[in-house]
């Protein structure tokens, strides 16, 4: 990669605000919901309702990717859904009634009604379905997708924590009886705790709520946040956890220790759901010459809530900050000043970007050299970039140097130009 090719900030559509309005009394405090606007991370197109802009997307996208390698691991494919479901398909569920007040609902030129889905247990079971009695030599099925769903939330807030339209990752998981789904649930679950270990923000799994989607077995991911709204009770002893919602104990059941009550912020949910939908639906195979019902399992993860919760955990006041790996881009390159004293060293441009391409490495020069270094550097901190190099005094040395800073760590040293690679290589940090 050369100096021509590189990501530059004096082209990137990044519309910084100076002021952002909020109704700040009914917000809960947050250190990173405003800096995601002002910043030009995200934007507000309507109530609930936001755009993902440049920087964000590409957080987004690399959150997607991980998923998609761990899903790949254990066999799920991926399809993509339309957006819209038919309500008679919910009403065949009776979902449709019990969800009334939180669906979007539209109605086409031939009076047929439809929702925007907010999940997809009916149309993926119309989907299966509809190819007609399964084989069992094609379970157990994992089909999965990430697409944007709806929910009219009558209080959207702090941007993709309880928003209208938002991001989600739905596995539906198909198999011939409840032990071999039970065999599945497991080792979807585990997949979500490599998911979430990868992502690298602590997180608790506890027992869940099945609430309307339901369930004989569900569990629930968090992060535990104050902006979170649910409480979870943990034991600090054993580590099991349980939704405040569903139990009126006090002691984990296991260790009769004392829970601990910890506000959270649910980002994923599992369930294990039996017959409930492949029954009305038709979702079957044949199995000694019978057709049995398929036993169903379905597993989210709200990517655009994992996108705000880790970022509020991770940041402070000020700055911005993801985890290395998911940043927008990892490291952001700040030459001299035009004009100054070190301009000359502006020549190590193409050589950083090279060594930093070699190691895979995602780079963006900050190029508008009619600012200071300490004002591009300040830029680079609240937008959240993990690594600034900075060419400047040390390197007009012999050897030259440069300053590497890591923002998260909130350290910087100088070092040669030559031990770039291996700054990197101790640093652990490919994209």
């Amino acid at each position: 990669m050369s100096i021509q090719s590189i990501h530059k900030l004096s082209q990137l559509f990044q519309p910084i605000s100076s002021r952002i309005a909020t109704a700040k009394k009914f917000q809960i405090p947050s250190k990173s919901y405003e800096n995601l606007i002002k910043y030009g991370i995200i934007k507000q197109i309507n109530s609930g309702m936001y755009a993902f802009l440049p920087l964000g997307l590409r957080v987004l996208n690399k959150l997607t990717t991980l998923v998609d390698n761990e899903m790949e691991k254990i066999g799920a494919q991926k399809i993509l859904l339309p957006a819209l479901t038919s309500v008679d398909l919910w009403k065949k569920t009776d979902r449709f009634n019990d969800n009334a007040t939180e669906l979007f609902k539209v109605q086409d030129r031939c009076d047929k009604h439809y929702i925007l889905s907010p999940t997809y247990e009916e149309t993926i079971c119309a989907l299966v379905s509809s190819i007609g009695i399964l084989s069992p030599k094609i379970l157990p099925l994992k089909l999965y997708q990430i697409s944007n769903k709806w929910r009219d939330e009558i209080k959207p807030r702090l941007g993709f924590l309880r928003s209208r339209e938002f991001v989600m990752k739905d596995l539906y998981t198909f198999d011939v009886n409840l032990n071999h789904a039970q065999e599945t649930y497991a080792l979807v679950c585990k997949t979500y705790d490599n998911i979430f270990r990868n992502i690298g923000v602590s997180f608790v799994k506890a027992i869940g709520d099945p609430g309307l989607i339901g369930g004989s077995i569900t569990h629930e991911y968090h992060y535990i946040s104050n902006i979170g709204e649910d409480i979870v009770y943990t034991c600090s002893s054993c580590q099991y956890a349980i939704n405040k919602t569903i139990t009126k104990e006090l002691h984990c059941p296991q260790c009769k220790q004392p829970f601990l009550e910890q506000h959270t912020a649910e980002v994923g949910h599992t369930f294990l759901l039996n017959t409930k939908y492949t029954k009305p639906l038709n979702v079957s195979c044949r199995l000694n010459n019978v057709s049995t019902s398929l036993v169903m399992g379905c597993f989210g993860l709200g990517l655009s809530r994992i996108f705000t919760v880790m970022i509020e955990e991770l940041s402070t006041k000020e700055e911005l900050r993801w985890p290395k790996h998911l940043a927008p881009y990892t490291v952001c390159i700040i030459p001299p000043k035009k004009g100054s004293k070190e301009e000359s060293a502006s020549q190590y441009v193409n050589k950083i970007i090279e060594i930093l391409d070699q190691l895979n490495i995602d780079a963006i020069l900050d190029d508008r050299t009619n600012l200071s270094i300490g004002n591009r550097f300040m830029h680079a901190r609240v937008s959240g970039f993990p690594y600034v190099i900075i060419i400047g005094k040390s390197t007009m040395k012999f050897p030259p140097q440069v300053e590497v800073h890591s923002i998260n760590d909130s350290t910087n040293c100088e070092i040669p130009l030559d031990n770039i690679s291996t700054y990197f290589h101790n640093e652990s940090i490919k994209t």
